[in-house]
């Protein structure tokens, strides 16, 4: 089992917000990166919207740092640890321009980087942004397509409904492959992740329900064919919301302290997870946030080494 850290400050919402986060500044995220490093994570990750809508202000939150920015101040300020999109919305991205964005990101950052994508589900961005909510998992499936033929051709040409291109070159190419994580819970999510994916990042299940969502994953054409590992990426938070309204369906659960920790990770563990996605308990200020940052290491991340 191996740890990310969802990063804070970077987005501001309810279910899981800390009273100081609104006033973190950029030497306190820093602060924040080198802790988790030194500590052992060996993940960091940031979700992503481009807007938020008026009417989902209250629900979600004003605040949502820009995803490909975002990871690349955290590659900046670290030196080892891996950084990814929990998840990024990929209908929202040129792919050209995307695949640019990451694989100078693996560059720069000594190939550590994960692309996570998903699909999207708020309607208002996609109407501002321009693109038809309606066949994202079509212009996901695409822009996936594109972004491998971009990352591993000397001369990529592709011809989609979405994207196309040729009569290109197309540098720096990863010099490894950057792995790809894919999001989502729905039928369709499984067979990308099995199909484009290096692993696989649920949303709103819980430890209990993973089995059997992995035995399904597992019989998607495209899973046995492949040559990499593939990791599960499992949240520790259980939010219980509705997609899309964010209706209140039951309290969000968040565990705090030792005990509260180690129960989630063996949970996840047991239902096959690879990765927990911590969150380690409310905070009063960032200080306070840094030292549990320590516990957490001490208690959690070093019991699974």
């Amino acid at each position: 089992m191996e740890f990310a850290l969802g990063f804070p400050c970077m987005n501001l919402y309810p279910p899981s917000l800390q009273p100081w986060e609104a006033a973190a500044t950029s030497e306190d995220m820093v602060a924040i990166a080198h802790r988790a490093e030194a500590v052992g994570f060996s993940y960091l990750a940031v979700s992503d919207h481009i807007v938020m809508s008026s009417e989902m202000r209250e629900a979600m939150g004003a605040r949502w740092c820009e995803g490909v920015a975002a990871i690349a101040f955290l590659a900046g300020a670290t030196r080892s640890i891996r950084v990814y999109n929990s998840v990024l919305v990929l209908p929202y991205r040129d792919p050209l321009i995307l695949a640019k964005q990451i694989s100078t990101l693996e560059l720069m950052s000594g190939g550590r980087v994960i692309l996570g994508v998903g699909i999207g589900h708020l309607e208002r961005e996609f109407e501002v942004l321009g693109v038809p909510r309606s066949r994202r998992g079509a212009i996901t499936d695409e822009y996936l397509e594109a972004i491998d033929t971009l990352w591993t051709r000397d001369e990529p040409a592709f011809s989609g409904r979405f994207a196309a291109f040729d009569g290109i070159v197309f540098e720096p190419r990863p010099s490894r492959p950057v792995p790809v994580w894919v999001g989502g819970n729905s039928p369709a999510a499984l067979a990308r992740a099995a199909r484009h994916g290096d692993g696989w990042v649920p949303w709103q299940i819980t430890p209990e329900q993973l089995p059997s969502a992995l035995e399904a994953l597992r019989r998607q054409p495209g899973y046995g064919q492949r040559g990499r590992p593939f990791d599960v990426v499992m949240p520790m938070t259980i939010v219980q919301r509705e997609e899309g309204t964010q209706r209140v369906l039951g309290e969000t659960v968040i565990p705090d302290g030792r005990d509260a920790w180690l129960a989630a990770a063996e949970a996840n563990q047991r239902g096959g997870a690879t990765v927990t996605s911590a969150s380690i308990g409310h905070t009063r200020s960032v200080e306070e946030y840094l030292e549990k940052l320590e516990i957490f290491g001490r208690e959690v991340i070093a019991a699974y080494r």
